[in-house]
């Protein structure tokens, strides 16, 4: 399993994410609170958005748990942006080379995931055969997550394009979930998808399982006007603010206080003006 934080918002360095909170992402990388193995060692990634330069997101990845790694804390003690992933990664599926570190992009697209298709071996060869050849041809690595990708752009190319950008990110998420349901029925594992993608305007989350609602990964939100961190600091100003900063993380990255769990089956939309909207997966 893996633990990942989205961030939409006012522009933030990334170290207000990844090294400043008490509970960044790099502590997450070796101290989790919400997983049985605290170790999230097999490599890190982090995606930022530069709009003003260029639409696709700028990716950082490397084979090295994010704790020990000096380029990240230099890059995210000066990098600011508007949209922002991070990812530490605890290797499920694919050996730990830098093609396997999350996240994922395709064109303005960004992708990751925290958990695991259930007996994914079995299940790949069927993925792949229903994949564009396009999408066939981006996968460079060999993680369940980055397969699960490959579907959800060609899911994404399908949809209408009369209904708004938003709705079809998240219909075609919700198709690769109920693809995955279908490939992995009936195994006493279930496949627990906590997925997450951005165009840097727009995003969809999901916590999810094709088992019993405890089996689900966590995944928690959080809302305020802003995020703020003056040194190891990092505060909320006026909490529970719909359409100013945005967080969804695996774990707060903070005091759990402000920071909301998604429910189990469960699908979020963030707006270009930072509203969100979490409604049940039927």
């Amino acid at each position: 399993m893996c633990r990942f934080v989205l961030y939409q918002g006012p522009d933030l360095p990334i170290a207000d994410l990844v090294t400043r909170p008490s509970h960044s992402i790099i502590r997450q990388s070796y101290k989790s609170r919400e997983r049985s193995e605290p170790l999230n060692g097999d490599g890190f990634g982090v995606a930022w958005y530069a709009p003003e330069l260029d639409a696709k997101p700028a990716i950082f990845r490397d084979i090295t748990p994010a704790w020990n790694n000096k380029n990240l804390l230099n890059v995210a003690r000066v990098t600011r942006s508007q949209t922002i992933l991070a990812h530490v990664r605890a290797a499920t599926h694919g050996i730990v080379i830098q093609t396997n570190c999350h996240p994922f992009s395709a064109g303005r697209y960004a992708f990751m995931h925290n958990g695991n298709v259930a007996n994914f071996r079995r299940v790949r060869r069927q993925i792949l055969s229903e994949l564009s050849d396009e999408s066939f041809a981006a996968i460079r690595g060999s993680t369940d997550s980055e397969h699960m990708f490959g579907l959800y752009l060609d899911y994404l190319k399908a949809q209408s394009r009369d209904i708004h950008p938003l709705l079809a990110m998240k219909m075609a998420m919700l198709q690769v979930l109920v693809r995955i349901t279908e490939l992995t029925a009936g195994l006493d594992e279930p496949s627990t998808l906590n997925l997450v993608v951005t165009d840097g305007r727009l995003s969809v989350a999901t916590r999810y399982t094709t088992g019993a609602p405890e089996t689900a990964n966590t995944l928690y939100l959080q809302r305020s006007r802003q995020y703020h961190c003056e040194g190891t600091v990092c505060r909320l100003i006026d909490p529970g603010t719909q359409g100013a900063s945005v967080m969804l993380a695996s774990e707060p990255l903070m005091d759990r206080e402000h920071w909301e769990l998604i429910p189990p089956n469960s699908v979020v939309t963030v707006g270009a003006d930072h509203s969100v909207e979490v409604s049940p997966i039927c």
